[in-house]
């Protein structure tokens, strides 16, 4: 009995002390995160939560809004001006010209007229580190998808005055551009790396200071931009592919080219980009139990495949009939299948900074465009990627890197090239 007593006292020391460096870590994070400037590279968005009556002010169900944003405290978004690829003809430049103005216009709605009392547009660093200072969220742009430019330079100028501080040449499919990196599925490429247009955008791209984007672009189109950009480059929203074979992932080879030319590659919170087997095997048990819900409670459940090509109140009541059932369904899931979680997500910041160094590495969620994962579901529990990097032993420095600074370094540098560039033209 008396060995029985200083066990279970010896449990209860071992127990009291660990509680108590979990509440000294979370103490630790929790003021970091306050100091640390969060910067989130890639969150799409819908227009139709732009308008007087539904918009950000409101906890909508969007994974990004304001409550959302200051709950987390996540400080800067850039806002996506997405465009899906199209057919390469006049009328598809001209359907994605129209697409990419609606978005440029929601998110100058939002931070002049809808509220901008809470938060600002930055185009610079140092406007974004003011609005920072001044206790308001930071909205930023970047473009997903050049094919929007059709075959139009001077839009490079025109975005880049909207607003706009990156772009990527292509997205899901060959550009007019450039080529994807889904050409890897059947091996068929358009213009083998970057086409002759493509080489233009480029020049236009440094000359007015928009960082180039890789995360879409096949390798050896990543390998064009590198050599032909006067300027450092970034990956938006990739991890790294040592870790999950994925085309949408950066390899070692890549990572040294992107280490070299002194971009940045900004770690992306996608649950299939970060452990595809993990996400596939839990995916596949969670959507049997939803399916079994949806046909219990009878609702029509529209597959997530065909989400994104919805549009405005179907797609809202598609994704909240969706998230409504997942979160059902988690509910009654067992321990057969775990989701992939923030420290899935930090271990690819691990091997990005193994292998580029904590210069070159960032990161970003993709939400409202298919991001998220467990811990990290949307902007209101971006502390807890704080916490885990506390956890993992990174210095408040290297943090106030990785969530914001190296981006910001690229950006001034691609600034810096712009100015000079436009001073040899004088």
């Amino acid at each position: 009995m008396k060995y029985l007593k200083l066990f279970l006292l010896l449990v209860i020391v071992i127990s009291c002390k660990e509680e108590k460096k979990e509440e000294n870590l979370m103490t630790k994070a929790k003021a970091i995160h306050k100091r640390v400037m969060t910067i989130d590279t890639h969150v799409d968005i819908n227009v139709s939560n732009f308008t007087d009556s539904i918009n950000y002010t409101q906890k909508l169900k969007s994974q990004v809004n304001l409550p959302n944003m200051e709950e987390g405290g996540l400080d800067v978004a850039y806002f996506i001006v997405y465009t899906g690829q199209g057919e390469l003809t006049e009328e598809g430049y001209a359907k994605a010209y129209k697409n990419a103005m609606s978005k440029f216009e929601a998110i100058h709605r939002l931070t002049a007229d809808i509220a901008p009392e809470r938060i600002g547009l930055a185009v610079t660093s140092e406007e974004a580190r003011e609005i920072y200072a001044s206790g308001k969220k930071v909205a930023m742009i970047g473009v997903e998808n050049a094919y929007s430019l059709g075959t139009d330079i001077s839009r490079v100028k025109q975005f880049y005055d909207l607003g706009a501080r990156y772009m990527s040449l292509s997205h899901n499919g060959h550009s007019q551009f450039c080529d994807s990196h889904t050409g890897e599925e059947d091996d068929v490429w358009l213009h083998n790396g970057v086409s002759d247009l493509g080489k233009e955008v480029i020049k236009e791209m440094n000359k007015w200071g928009l960082m180039i984007d890789v995360s879409h672009p096949s390798k050896k189109s990543m390998k064009d931009m590198i050599a032909l950009s006067k300027a450092p480059i970034i990956a938006s929203h990739s991890s790294a592919r040592a870790l999950c074979n994925h085309s949408r992932n950066l390899d070692d080879e890549q990572l040294q080219w992107l280490k070299e030319n002194g971009g940045v590659v900004q770690t992306v919170a996608f649950s299939s980009y970060v452990n595809i087997e993990k996400d596939k095997k839990y995916k596949d048990e969670l959507v049997k139990v939803i399916e079994v819900l949806a046909e219990e409670q009878k609702v029509e459940l529209v597959a997530r495949s065909e989400i994104r090509e919805l549009k405005g109140t179907a797609q809202e009541e598609a994704i909240a009939t969706y998230m409504r059932l997942s979160k059902e369904a988690k509910s009654q899931m067992g321990s057969s299948a775990e989701p992939v979680n923030v420290a899935d997500f930090v271990n690819h910041i691990d091997y990005l900074v193994q292998k580029t160094g904590i210069d070159h590495v960032g990161i970003s969620s993709d939400f409202d465009g298919g991001g998220g994962i467990e811990g990290w579901s949307d902007a209101s529990e971006t502390l807890n990627v704080t916490v885990e990097l506390v956890k993992r032993g990174y210095t408040e420095a290297q943090i106030a890197q990785l969530w914001g600074g190296n981006l910001l370094r690229v950006l001034d540098k691609v600034a810096e090239v712009a100015k000079n560039m436009q001073a040899q033209e004088m």
